[in-house]
């Protein structure tokens, strides 16, 4: 592919433009772009949107890597060339289809930020600077919800609707963790092989049906039931007469551990080795940043009070109330969707964040004072480790900071606990000894099965 790039004009042009077409504004009439990162989680985001008018299409991922790593220097997180590439990509190909009546305009481009150290920030600014070099492509606007508010969508759907989308999408995001888990719960004893796969993805289509037929009215009691005969189906395709495997647990960034491409598929690896895996949640990220909006206004609280400031006193017992209310919403929606599934199968509950914070002893380990999915991953594996779980792996981007401090935390301890534990990095290059590496773990996590169960 031939693709001919050009300098921006002038860093005054590039300045507006990062205002302008890097933000939160109203999609409606263009079609949005939505990222390829969890193949469920992803799927069932542009269903809720579709629910709500919004046309969205889950772009291919990563037929164009060649790409995100041509108009990148090489430091940037693998994430960054991953989904650069696909839009790059996707935009290139709708280019060929369309000739001459290709409007970029059309589109909008959706790719969340995060708050703290972590790239993962910058992407869509990054994205920006790359599409700016294309004349076809650099009026596509940039959409992004942030964990600056708790990835509100105030200013991308007018008024009522905009709360309403957001409740829906947490829920069907919910939906998408527990469909993984019961693949993950049913797919290493099924019957036939490619049984699980092959209903479950009749499964999602079934799900973003339903979810763009009743999402705007919130009809959550419908997901709920579709979801409960969906558990009770999987579960038989279990073979009963194939014994339980040692139970994998992964942590690590949330990018590279629920995209199969970028991760060369270690969960299908593991399962090949003889495991039975479950990797950390998508609402457990989203969980972890209200609780760190909660923890923030309690600070301010704090602040307030010492200094006698009473508006805002008042202003954060407001806050604080909300955070509250919408924290526990959370929770109850979580266990709604959670139980439909545990009707059926043992799939694995989900950590609450308190619950997380705990396990890093006190602010001995590491606190969430830093931040990052360091102390997610921390407490997400020790989490796993209490629930008997007989390895961790921890998956991420070469060079990723919060990682390398986790890795750095875990590796000792876990040595300690005699509990197997693993890196597995990933910048796109094959690793010969990967498989190896795997097959070794996996050895040592079926003799920590062995022992338990003979304990």
């Amino acid at each position: 592919m031939e693709m001919s790039p050009h300098k921006p004009k002038s860093s005054a042009s590039f300045a507006d433009r990062m205002v302008n077409k890097v933000g939160q504004f109203d999609v409606a009439g263009r079609t949005l772009l939505i990222p390829d990162m969890s193949p469920t989680g992803s799927r069932l985001l542009a269903a809720s949107f579709r629910a709500f008018g919004v046309p969205s299409v889950v772009m291919p991922t990563y037929t164009h890597l060649h790409l995100g790593k041509e108009f990148t220097s090489g430091k940037e997180c693998f994430p960054c060339q991953v989904t650069l590439g696909d839009i790059l990509g996707f935009l290139e190909e709708e280019k060929k289809r369309q000739g001459d009546s290709f409007n970029v305009s059309d589109y909008v481009y959706f790719m969340p930020e995060a708050d703290g150290p972590c790239r993962f920030g910058m992407y869509n600014k990054m994205h920006r600077l790359v599409l700016d070099r294309f004349p076809d492509f650099k009026d596509i606007p940039i959409l992004y919800m942030s964990t600056s508010d708790g990835y509100a969508s105030t200013g991308i759907l007018p008024g009522e609707k905009s709360k309403y989308f957001r409740r829906l999408a947490y829920v069907t995001m919910i939906v998408a963790d527990v469909l993984d888990r019961i693949t993950w719960r049913v797919r290493p004893y099924e019957r036939e092989p490619g049984q699980t796969d092959a209903y479950m993805a009749t499964a999602l289509q079934e799900m973003m049906e339903l979810v763009e037929k009743r999402g705007e009215a919130r009809d959550f009691d419908a997901i709920y039931a579709l979801l409960g005969r969906i558990a009770a189906h999987a579960k038989t395709i279990i073979d009963p007469a194939k014994p339980r495997k040692p139970r994998i647990g992964i942590i690590g960034e949330i990018y590279l551990r629920t995209h199969p491409e970028s991760n060369q598929n270690i969960i299908a690896e593991l399962e090949r080795f003889d495991a039975e895996v479950v990797d950390a949640s998508l609402g457990e990220w989203v969980n972890y940043v209200a609780f760190e909006q909660y923890r923030e206004i309690c600070k301010d609280w704090k602040q307030a009070w010492q200094r006698k400031d009473m508006s805002t006193l008042a202003d954060a017992t407001r806050k604080w109330a909300e955070s509250r209310i919408e924290m526990a919403w959370q929770g109850w929606r979580q266990n709604q969707v959670y139980e439909q599934a545990l009707k059926h199968l043992d799939i694995q509950a989900d950590h609450p964040i308190p619950d997380v914070e705990k396990k890093l002893d006190n602010d001995r380990l590491f606190t969430f004072d830093i931040g990052t999915e360091a102390a997610l991953s921390i407490g997400g594996a020790l989490g796993f480790v209490h629930d008997n779980f007989d390895g961790v792996v921890n998956v991420y981007p070469f060079t990723c900071m919060p990682s390398t401090i986790a890795s750095a935390v875990l590796k000792p301890l876990l040595l300690k606990q005699n509990v197997p534990y693993i890196d597995a990095s990933y910048d796109g290059a094959i690793q010969p000894n990967r498989e190896v590496a795997l097959r070794t773990f996996m050895y040592q996590a079926a003799q920590h099965k062995a022992a338990r169960d003979e304990a």
